[in-house]
């Protein structure tokens, strides 16, 4: 399997993986400061991903060079993961999912201002037909839902999520100096529990942990676990491997996915004319696997 096919299977995984947190997450929105619970995850990946690291590849000393690499990146996915949550107090979870399909082309803009990373015609194409299909999904093929859409403060807060977020990936690339995806992902995670445990102080010492409901409980170890660590190591795996936008576009299968957490969690499944909309989301996703470059080419391929 090639460098680039790697790319596109661990964010597969990883689209199936953050689906999951839309679901669970509204759950416990309101259950728990977002603070609290991000530092939490954060703690707890930490150690998961600490362990793996020790494990394979080990810590060595020369990842512990400019450590103000894991801060800028540690701030920015801590920044995504807490407005989200404070997003999904008000926002619904199909609300929320349609603003992260934006997160796509924030990411090609981001990728072109930090790494001049450039979005092809056929990447473009593809990032549109994804966007389409997507909130196609997210309305459930219903033209009167997608008119009723309104902005309100929740989707507000969690668009400004969504921004950091496309920033954190093109700035992986940029700041990583050849360490493995889950040394870099530990360094990032340390970063990201320490800037929030200072900032948020006040809402994680003033959490009755050993009384939070069980929802919570599980959303944590879920959060934690698979839309944290794993994801941690799988975006910054593939940011090493693809452009930016082509890691971001996989963000428009998450739609598909949220409607099969929520068949699992006993929603009602969709109308069969949404399905439409996950084979167009299939569509871009097939334009992108389509190596960009042409033969012959010297490009130099991405660290590993």
């Amino acid at each position: 399997m090639t460098s680039q096919a790697q790319g596109h299977l661990a964010m597969l995984t990883f689209s199936a993986l953050v689906a999951g947190s839309f679901s669970l997450g509204s759950l416990i929105a309101n259950e728990i400061a977002p603070e609290a619970i991000t530092a939490a995850r954060f703690l707890i990946a930490s150690v998961l991903i600490g362990v793996v690291a020790l494990l394979t590849t080990g810590l060595p000393r020369s990842a512990a060079q400019a450590p103000w690499r894991y801060l800028v990146l540690g701030g920015l996915f801590a920044a995504y993961f807490v407005l989200m949550f404070h997003g999904l107090k008000t926002a619904p979870p199909v609300s929320a999912a349609a603003v992260f399909t934006l997160t796509p082309v924030m990411s090609a803009v981001a990728g072109w201002v930090l790494l001049r990373q450039i979005t092809t015609p056929r990447m473009a194409l593809a990032l549109s037909v994804g966007a389409v299909g997507a909130l196609w999904v997210i309305f459930r093929a219903d033209w009167q839902a997608f008119k009723a859409f309104e902005i309100d403060r929740g989707e507000v807060i969690y668009f400004f999520g969504c921004v950091a977020h496309a920033i954190y990936t093109p700035m992986v690339r940029k700041l990583n100096r050849g360490e493995p995806a889950v040394v870099f992902s530990f360094g990032t995670l340390v970063a990201g529990c320490l800037l929030l445990t200072l900032y948020g102080w006040s809402e994680i010492s003033s959490t009755d942990w050993a009384n939070l409901p069980l929802i919570v409980w599980v959303g944590l170890l879920y959060v934690s676990i698979f839309a944290t660590a794993a994801s941690f190591v799988l975006v910054q795996f593939s940011t090493l491997r693809l452009p930016s936008a082509k890691v971001m576009a996989y963000t428009y299968l998450i739609p598909s996915w949220v409607i099969l957490w929520e068949i699992a969690l006993g929603q009602q499944p969709p109308a069969l004319l949404v399905l439409v909309g996950a084979i167009l989301t299939v569509v871009a996703l097939v334009l992108l696997l389509k190596s960009e470059e042409q033969p012959g080419s010297s490009a130099k391929p991405a660290p590993e």
